[in-house]
C-alpha cells in the first residue's frame, strides 16, 4: 500500500513535495526498514526505546523496524564510499513505533541536511522548506514553535552544579515533567511518589561511595542471580554504570536551591520570536549568566529566517521546549495545525550536530533535518 493510500492524501501533492525537496538539492533515499537495534537504544531516548518493534537476525543480532529516518539516513550517508559534504537527502516511507492504539506504522516525508557550516542559514532554510511543504498540502495557517538546547546547556555550565547533575538535567531537556521533578530533587524536594522508590533509594544509598569496581560486581551479580543478561539492549555493565550515576545523583540532591531557582525561571520564559532575544538578555543580566555566544547564534538564525520570508513574530519561543530524541543538540522546531484539532506536531525537526560522529564519522558534522507526519497532515487538510 502506498503512502497516499495509507493517509488518503492526494498522491500528486506528495509527489509535488518530493519535487520541492529535490529542487532544493535533496537526493531521495530509501534506507532499509530493518536497522540494528543497539544504535536506536543508545541514541534516541527513553520514549522511542520503549516503543521499538524488536526482532533478531539468524546470527542473533538484535534488530528493529526503523522508528525514525534521521539515523538511517545518516547511516546511509556514512556507508557511501564516495559520500562528500555537504550532502542533502529526502525520503518518503513508513516508520514504526508501538502505539496504544493503531498499527504503529506511521507514514513520513522528510529532509536532512549534513555538513553545512553556515548553520544559521541552514536552520532557516530547513524550517522554511518545511513551511513550503505544508503549504503544498494546502496548510498555510500553522503555528511554529521553536526552542534551543544550546541556551539551556550554556545556563547549566554557568551554574555551580556537580557534573553528574549537569549531564542528567541536559539529558532530560524536553521532557518537561521529568525535568521539573529532577530540579525539585536537586533543590532538596521530594520526587514523584513511586511504590518502588524507597527500595531503589536504599539500594542507591548502599552503592553511594562504593568502589566502582565493587559496585559493578554487585550489580552484575544481582542481575546474574535474577537470570537477566540484558535490559532494553543494555549490558549488565551499562546497567551498573546507570546505577552508579543514580547513586551520585541521590547523594547530591540537596543544597542547590539557587541553581534550581535559576533553571525554573529560565524554563518559564515564553515570547514570540521577535521579542525572544530581549527577554533572554534580560534574564541573562538578572541572573548573572554569560549567554552572549548562544544568543548571538539565536539572533543570526532569526535574521536568516526574516530574510527568507518567515517573520520572527510569527514564531513562538518557549525556553522549556525540546524534542524528545537524545540526538538533538541545538535549535529545534515543531509546526502544529492552527485549528488545534490534531494532536501532535505536523512537522518536527532540529539540529543534531553530534549524531553523525556518534555513528562513525571521523569529525563532527553539523546537521539539521525535519520529518512530516503525513497521517496528521491528512487529518488537518480534511479539517
Amino acid at each position: 500500500m502506498t503512502t497516499a493510500q495509507t493517509t488518503g492524501l492526494d498522491p500528486a501533492k506528495i509527489d509535488a513535495v518530493l519535487e520541492l525537496f529535490k529542487a532544493e538539492g535533496h537526493t531521495p533515499v530509501s534506507p532499509p526498514i530493518l536497522q540494528p537495534a543497539d544504535v536506536f537504544l543508545d541514541l534516541t531516548g527513553e520514549d522511542i526505546r520503549r516503543r521499538l518493534f524488536l526482532t533478531s537476525g539468524t546470527d542473533g543480532a538484535e534488530l528493529c523496524l526503523r522508528p525514525d529516518f534521521t539515523i538511517p539516513v545518516c547511516r546511509h550517508h556514512l556507508a557511501r564510499a564516495a559520500a562528500k559534504l555537504p550532502a542533502a537527502y529526502c525520503y518518503n516511507g513508513p516508520v514504526f513505533r508501538q502505539r496504544p492504539d493503531g498499527l504503529g506504522e506511521i507514514p513520513q516525508l522528510g529532509a536532512e541536511s549534513l555538513g553545512r557550516t553556515d548553520t544559521a542559514q541552514a536552520d532557516a532554510d530547513l524550517l522554511a522548506l518545511s513551511v513550503r511543504a505544508l503549504e503544498t498540502f494546502g496548510l498555510d495557517d500553522c503555528s511554529i514553535r521553536i526552542g534551543d538546547e544550546t541556551l539551556f546547556a550554556a545556563i547549566l555550565e554557568g551554574l555551580d552544579l556537580p557534573a553528574v547533575w549537569r549531564r542528567r538535567l541536559r539529558d532530560l531537556f524536553g521532557e518537561t515533567d521529568r525535568l521539573a521533578d529532577a530540579i525539585g530533587r536537586m533543590a532538596g524536594g521530594s520526587a514523584s511518589d513511586d511504590d518502588s522508590r524507597d527500595v531503589r533509594l536504599g539500594f542507591l544509598s548502599a552503592l553511594e561511595g562504593a568502589d566502582p569496581e565493587a559496585a559493578h560486581a554487585v550489580v552484575e551479580d544481582l542481575l546474574s542471580i535474577a537470570g537477566i543478561s540484558a535490559v532494553g539492549g543494555r549490558t549488565p555493565g551499562e546497567i551498573a554504570d546507570r546505577f552508579l550515576e543514580q547513586a551520585a545523583l541521590a547523594s547530591g540532591a540537596r543544597g542547590h536551591d539557587k541553581a534550581a531557582e535559576t533553571l525554573n525561571a529560565y524554563l518559564a520564559l515564553k515570547s514570540d520570536g521577535a521579542a525572544a532575544p530581549g527577554v533572554l538578555r534580560e534574564f541573562s543580566k538578572e541572573y548573572g549568566l554569560g549567554l552572549d555566544t548562544p544568543l548571538a547564534a539565536f539572533e543570526q538564525r532569526l535574521a536568516a529566517l526574516d530574510a527568507g520570508g518567515i517573520d520572527p513574530a510569527r514564531l513562538g519561543f518557549a525556553a522549556e521546549f525540546g524534542r524528545r530524541l537524545d540526538y538533538y543538540s541545538g535549535f529545534v522546531f515543531e509546526i502544529h495545525a492552527a485549528s488545534g484539532t490534531v494532536e501532535g506536531p505536523l512537522v518536527g525537526g532540529g539540529r543534531y550536530d553530534k549524531l553523525v560522529t556518534l555513528l562513525g564519522a571521523e569529525n563532527d558534522v553539523p546537521a539539521i533535518g525535519f520529518s512530516m507526519w503525513l497521517d496528521r497532515i491528512a487529518m488537518s487538510a480534511k479539517g
